[in-house]
């Protein structure tokens, strides 16, 4: 038994600090705290690292980041980078129009490097790196272990409760357990009442030998490019796809805004396949396509819930957990963020270790965000000032109306117009402006499609899978006679909205989570959704749209991503 002086009831196992999740976020807070010889319990519930993780697949190094992960773990890149991002595109679409424009100045703008990983591959390599770290300083990292909770005494959190073990305390804990995370959540950090504080990825695997990716994508061995893609293709939904060259694979996603998805009843799977059947991408795939993996994930939007104040009592918030994932239009950035805020964190506990203030961390921990500059990254103050404006509804409509209309039209096609366009997608001032309407992510780059690409003419024979084909190659562990969802009201007006947002669910389709089927009860007929939990990929979709309890399964059990 590891105890401390003003530890919680007697027979609790004690650490100085447990680390809640062993992806980037985690992994970096242990290992600073290691560092400074803290004794660190490391708390997993995937059957390993990254069995439980999906990212679209790029991680950077910010040259202005107190910390990037090479820094905290030497070798890296080396051992499990896909490969360096070397250029970087953005293809405005409109039907078979297509125009494109080179991203690489934004791309690079305070990068000192970005590369394509797959999350099993990377985060099993930081556990293993974790682990040993750790156990030098009296800990180490335990694996398939759900922590489902905060343990409080007098009010006070001072530990964690598990499915798996007997509560545990700490004089620190820090909460690097996603999106989804159970600790910020209960200690009142985190709700899930706005869609539109989300966004939702999903994301395809593909199949493809090294050789071919350097020749279809014109690359070299040590060379990666990304993709990404806006405009008309997507049913009129808020978001946009990417595609990310690996080693032997590719990444190829959509992330979408949760509440138009709602709005729109597009159905995930589909808008998927919109993007990998699109001529354009004809010319990367080839006929040949093999799906390796089909996953999903929420992603939050930062500069609407990053916490300023990622903490309460004894608990820090790393990661997504914080909400620190930075979409901005083009700039997609949550890994290197994580990584930071987890390092700060361990460093922040270091600087106020002997102070009885249980609070002390967490303040400290803020500062450091703040004055690092990584807090402004995730909110930046540009976006809450312009936002007020632009996103009201009759700014929109004024904006749309004059875009869909002849002297829209003229507007972006003049000479001036091209030019500006280009500079404009490549200013981080600009795009950390961009307002989440339909304007910046469906109309305009709809109109410069038409306006000023060029039509594409390659034939697309790709076949994606079907759904119920993705979801029987996927792997899991059923967790037989413990649904980790239940739905609290079936009626269609409280959860229909899952049964077409749920990645894993169609509208046409039986075998997915949330299912909608019409009951006649004396004459009169409703509407009602059943659900299943077996096919869950855990993203926690239906947490916010449905009227649901959701937590997490067990340790090791549902979903295992063997890509990520």
């Amino acid at each position: 038994m590891r105890r401390t002086d003003g530890g919680a009831e007697e027979g609790y196992e004690h650490y100085e600090a447990i680390v809640v999740g062993c992806g980037p976020g985690g992994a970096a807070a242990a290992s600073r705290l290691a560092d400074h010889g803290v004794e660190t319990l490391v708390l997993e519930r995937g059957v390993e690292a990254g069995s439980k993780n999906v990212s679209g697949g790029l991680i950077y190094a910010e040259e202005s980041a107190p910390y990037t992960i090479d820094d905290l773990f030497p070798g890296m890149r080396e051992a499990v980078g896909e490969r360096p991002i070397t250029d970087y595109y953005i293809h405005n679409i409109a039907g078979k129009k297509v125009k494109t424009y080179d991203l690489t100045r934004l791309h690079e703008h305070d990068t000192d490097w970005c590369d394509a990983v797959l999350r099993r591959r990377m985060d099993a390599w930081l556990e293993a790196r974790v682990h040993e770290k750790t156990s030098e300083t009296g800990g180490g990292v335990l694996t398939g272990v759900r922590v489902n909770g905060l343990l409080r005494e007098n009010g006070e959190i001072v530990g964690v409760t598990c499915d798996e073990l007997d509560p545990i305390t700490a004089d620190l804990i820090v909460a690097a357990d996603g999106v989804n995370s159970e600790l910020a959540r209960d200690a009142g950090l985190m709700d899930w009442e706005e869609p539109d504080e989300w966004f939702q990825g999903v994301k395809a695997v593909v199949e493809m030998d090294g050789e071919r990716i350097e020749d279809r994508f014109a690359i070299g061995a040590d060379e990666g490019v990304a993709h990404l893609f806006s405009g008309d293709l997507f049913e009129g939904v808020r978001g946009g796809g990417f595609l990310y060259t690996n080693a032997d694979t590719l990444s190829i996603g959509t992330v979408f805004h949760l509440d138009s998805l709602v709005e729109e009843r597009a159905e995930p799977h589909e808008l998927l396949d919109a993007l990998l059947t699109h001529p354009l991408l004809a010319q990367w795939l080839g006929e040949e396509y093999r799906e390796l993996e089909y996953s999903a994930k929420l992603v939050p939007d930062s500069k609407k819930v990053a916490h300023r104040e990622p903490y309460r009592d004894r608990l820090v918030l790393v990661g997504d957990a914080a909400g620190q994932m930075q979409a901005q239009g083009p700039i997609i950035k949550g890994m290197n963020h994580a990584v930071t805020a987890g390092a700060l964190a361990a460093d922040a506990f270091a600087r106020t270790r002997r102070d009885a203030d249980t609070e002390s961390a967490g303040r400290a921990y803020t500062s450091m965000l703040e004055e690092s500059g990584t807090m402004g990254k995730l909110r930046p103050r540009r976006y809450e000032y312009t936002s007020v404006v632009s996103e009201r509804p009759l700014v929109t409509r004024v904006v749309e109306g004059v875009l869909n209309s002849p002297v829209g039209g003229v507007a972006v096609g003049n000479p001036l117009a091209k030019r500006l366009l280009g500079r404009a997608y490549n200013s981080p001032l600009l795009v950390g402006m961009l307002p989440d309407t339909e304007t910046g992510y469906v109309t305009l780059p709809s109109v410069i499609g038409e306006k000023l690409g060029r039509t594409v003419h390659w034939e697309n024979e790709v076949e994606p899978p079907a759904l119920v084909d993705r979801i029987g190659e996927l792997t899991y562990d059923t967790d037989v006679g413990n649904p980790h969802i239940r739905l609290r009201d079936e009626s269609y007006a409280a959860s229909g909205a899952a049964v077409t947002a749920c990645p894993v669910s169609a509208e046409d389709f039986g075998g997915g989570c949330y299912r909608a089927e019409t009951v006649k009860t004396n004459g009169t007929e409703e509407t009602l959704v059943s659900l299943d939990t077996q096919p869950c990929v855990e993203c926690g979709t239906c947490a916010i749209v449905a009227d649901t309890e959701w937590e997490h399964p067990r340790g090791g059990k549902g979903v295992e991503f063997r890509q990520g």
